[in-house]
C-alpha cells in the first residue's frame, strides 16, 4: 500500500497536524488512543480520508515471555476502530523477570536492544508469530535506537532483519535516525544494514531528531530532524522507493512552519533519489543457525529471560553490571532511563513538579535510583509521592499537605504498597493542618 508523506499524530500538534498541507497519513502511538473512542482530530483527519496507523509501544515481542494476549487485542481493537491498513511494534524487549527467572517483573519504560543472537532471533519469530496470529491487519516491526551493545552478538542488525522477515514474513518499519544513532553509539554502518535488510519488506519509514552529547547519539524525537539522517534516508532512497516516509516528533514541539519545513526536506530528499535504484548485495551470516523443531524451547525462553532480566536490573534497579557490557555505556542508559522516567511523570501527574517547585527532578531522580519502575508511569507517579511522604518530604509545610492531598485523591481506597508507617506519616501532615 502506497502511504506517502506523514507526521507522527500528537495531542499536543494536532491542530498544526490537520492544517499542515501535503500530509498523506499520521501514525498515532496505540497505547494513547481510547479503544472504543477516537480524539476528534483524528476522527476528522479520517473523515478526509487521511489513512492512520496506530504504532505500538509496549508489546515487547523480543522479550523472554509470549506477548500478552491482553495487549494484543487491545491494539487489534484500535486497528479495527482506525481501519488501519496495518500496525507496527518494534524488535525490541520493555520489561524483565517474573516467573521465568523467579524475580519481579521490572519495566524499563523504554525500548531496549535485543541481542542479535540465533537464540533471541527465535524467541522473537515465534512471538512474531503469536502477534500476527491475533491481528486483523499485517504487522510491520521497526528497527531500535540503542546506547548500549550485548556481547557476543551473532548477527548484524541487517541479517538479524533478513532473518526475521525470512522467517516470519512482517514487514519492516525502518528508522533511518535509529540507523544513524546506531552509527555513532555502536559504529554501524547505516549503508551496511540497508544493504543486507530486505528493502522489498520495508512497509514504511520513519524519519527523526536527536542530539549528540559527549560522543553519544540520543535519539530524542525533540530535536530537529539533521543532515547525516536525510543522508541515510537518501541511501534506502538509493536501493528502494519506500511506501511511506514519516517524521516524527514527540517533545519541545516547534512551530507548524518549522514542522513544514522539514516535511519539505524530506520530500525533497526522497525527489532527488528518483534517477534510478541500485540492487544491493547482501551478505550471508558467519554461522548457521541451530535448529529447532518448532519454535522457541521453554529452557531457551529461560535463558533469555535471565539474560534480559540481568541486564535490565543493573539499568533500573542498581545491580552489578552483567560481563561483557560496556560499564559507561551503561550508566549513560541508566541515566537516560531515569531522565525518561522523570520527564514522562511530570506529564502524566503536572501536579508533581507544581508541588515540589524545582525540587522535582532531583527528587525523582533520588528515588528512581533503586526503585525500578514495576506497574506504569501512573503508578510510578503514586510511588514517587508515596516514598516522599513516608520520609517527611517535601520539607515545606504547605507543599507536604498538598502532596499528600494529591496522593490521597489519586489512590484507592486501599492502595498498593501502603503500609503502617504510610499511614501514620499522612496522620501525622494531616493533624498538622
Amino acid at each position: 500500500m502506497e502511504l506517502g508523506v506523514g507526521i507522527g499524530w500528537r495531542p499536543e500538534i494536532a491542530d498544526a497536524v490537520e492544517a499542515l498541507p501535503g500530509i498523506d497519513w499520521v501514525e498515532a502511538v496505540a497505547e494513547n488512543l481510547c479503544p472504543d473512542h477516537l480524539p476528534a482530530s483524528l476522527v476528522r483527519l479520517r473523515e478526509r480520508g487521511v489513512t492512520v496507523v496506530p504504532h505500538g509501544v509496549s508489546l515487547g515481542l523480543g522479550g523472554a515471555d509470549r506477548p500478552d494476549a491482553g495487549r494484543l487485542a487491545g491494539l487489534a481493537a484500535r486497528a479495527t476502530l482506525l481501519g488501519a491498513p496495518l500496525v507496527t511494534e518494534h524488535i525490541a524487549f520493555v520489561r524483565a523477570g517474573g516467573a521465568r527467572t523467579a524475580s519481579p517483573v521490572l519495566e524499563a519504560g523504554h525500548l531496549l536492544p535485543v541481542p542479535r543472537t540465533w537464540a533471541a532471533l527465535d524467541v522473537l519469530c515465534e512471538n512474531v508469530r503469536v502477534a500476527q496470529d491475533s491481528l486483523p491487519v499485517p504487522l510491520a516491526l521497526e528497527n531500535i535506537a540503542a546506547l548500549i551493545s550485548w556481547p557476543d552478538e551473532e548477527l548484524t542488525e541487517g541479517q538479524f532483519l533478513a532473518e526475521l522477515v525470512g522467517r516470519t514474513g512482517v514487514r519492516l518499519l525502518i528508522d533511518v535516525a535509529n540507523l544513524h544513532t546506531n552509527h555513532v553509539n555502536r559504529g554501524e554502518d547505516p549503508a551496511t544494514a540497508l544493504d543486507e535488510l530486505p528493502v522489498e519488506a520495508i512497509a514504511y519509514v520513519h524519519v527523526a531528531g536527536g542530539v549528540e552529547k559527549d560522543g553519544v547519539w540520543h535519539d530524542t524525537h525533540a530535536h530537529p530532524v539533521t543532515a547525516p539522517v536525510l543522508d541515510v534516508l537518501a541511501e534506502l532512497r538509493s536501493r528502494v522507493a519506500p511506501p511511506g516516509v514519516l517524521l516524527e516528533r514527540d517533545d519541545d514541539f516547534p512551530p507548524a512552519a518549522e514542522l513544514a519545513d522539514e516535511l519539505d526536506a524530506i520530500r525533497a530528499t526522497l525527489d532527488a533519489g528518483r534517477g534510478g535504484l541500485r540492487r544491493p548485495v547482501p551478505r550471508t551470516p558467519d554461522a548457521e543457525p541451530p535448529v529447532h523443531a518448532a519454535g522457541a524451547p521453554e529452557a531457551l525462553r529461560d535463558r533469555v529471560a535471565v539474560a534480559q532480566a540481568a541486564l535490565l536490573s543493573a539499568l533500573v534497579a542498581g545491580t552489578p553490571a552483567p560481563e561483557g557490557f560496556d560499564h559507561r555505556r551503561l550508566g549513560v542508559q541508566s541515566r537516560a532511563l531515569a531522565a525518561k522516567r522523570a520527564d514522562v511523570v511530570a506529564k502524566v501527574a503536572p501536579e508533581l513538579p507544581q508541588i515540589l517547585g524545582r525540587g522535582y527532578r532531583d527528587a525523582f531522580l533520588a528515588y528512581a535510583r533503586n526503585r525500578p519502575m514495576s506497574a506504569g508511569y501512573r503508578r510510578d507517579a503514586l510511588d514517587f509521592a508515596e516514598q516522599l511522604l513516608i520520609a517527611d518530604r517535601p520539607a515545606d509545610e504547605a507543599a507536604r499537605r498538598r502532596l499528600t492531598h494529591w496522593w490521597q485523591d489519586r489512590s484507592a481506597p486501599r492502595p498498593p504498597r501502603r503500609t503502617a508507617r504510610l499511614a501514620r506519616a499522612a496522620r501525622s501532615v494531616l493533624a498538622g493542618r
